[in-house]
């Protein structure tokens, strides 16, 4: 028995039928994947489990990745998505869930988390109360960037009522130690923090944050591509400016 696939699925509250649905695969191979230890599914297949179940490869069949264990600079990249959307809500869930210690959305709407993600604001209560910092960096919707990528994008729902949502739903966690500031420097890269973890979009010509290319990132070393886009967003926190009066403890 692989129990440690067992367990995972157990946790994230997923059945053999709905993880068979999310990787393309019949329900008896699923069945095969727990009922038969030593069976490894293809490398395809065990990407999708763990984006589903939001679990390493390492834990679920650690002999597949000792053989594919990365030692280059490239080591810190989990998953590469050509459209954000093809990115499982299931991960995100994953991601916010385990976060203990930092939580940060640095999307420059940060609109499809309100729409995506059951109980989103309920989560992040959680989350502050425990003592994880919770933060959002969004953009102006009244400034010229925005303005400009409005005209760009050229969509129905425009980016400043997208971002209106979230600073309303944003004012609901206010005094709740959810920290929110405004940039403009991150119009065209989002990023997203979840402890070590990571998920980058940047933002392509004409396109809406949804196509845009998606990286999962994970941290492993010093000055490594984790932490090169973790300076970049707290560089962005530093020169934001604040929503709402902030507390000293999220400045």
């Amino acid at each position: 028995m692989n129990d440690a696939l067992r367990r995972a699925m157990a946790e994230a509250r997923v059945n053999d039928r709905k993880l068979a649905e999310e990787c393309g695969v019949d329900v008896k191979t699923v069945g095969r994947w727990i009922t038969e230890p030593g069976r490894v599914p293809h490398a395809r297949h065990r990407w999708a489990v763990c984006n589903v179940l939001g679990e390493d490869e390492g834990v679920l069949w650690p002999a597949a990745a000792r053989k594919a264990v990365k030692v280059g600079p490239d080591r810190e990249i989990v998953s590469v998505y050509p459209y954000r959307s093809a990115c499982p809500a299931s991960l995100w869930r994953s991601l916010i869930t385990k976060a203990e210690r930092e939580l940060m959305f640095a999307g420059y709407t940060n609109y499809f988390l309100w729409l995506e993600q059951a109980r989103f604001g309920t989560a992040l209560r959680r989350k502050a109360s425990a003592g994880c910092r919770v933060r959002f960096l969004v953009g102006d919707p009244d400034s010229e960037i925005t303005r400009a990528r409005e005209q760009e994008e050229d969509v129905a729902l425009s980016l400043s009522t997208r971002i209106r949502v979230t600073l309303a739903e944003l004012e609901k966690l206010k005094g709740h130690d959810v920290a929110a500031r405004f940039s403009s420097g991150h119009a065209y890269l989002s990023v997203f923090r979840f402890d070590d973890d990571m998920i980058v979009t940047p933002l392509l010509t004409h396109s809406v944050g949804h196509d845009a290319p998606t990286l999962h990132l994970r941290r492993h070393q010093d000055d490594g591509m984790f932490d090169r886009f973790a300076t970049h967003a707290e560089e962005l926190w530093r020169r934001g400016r604040p929503v709402w009066e902030e507390t000293h403890g999220q400045a």
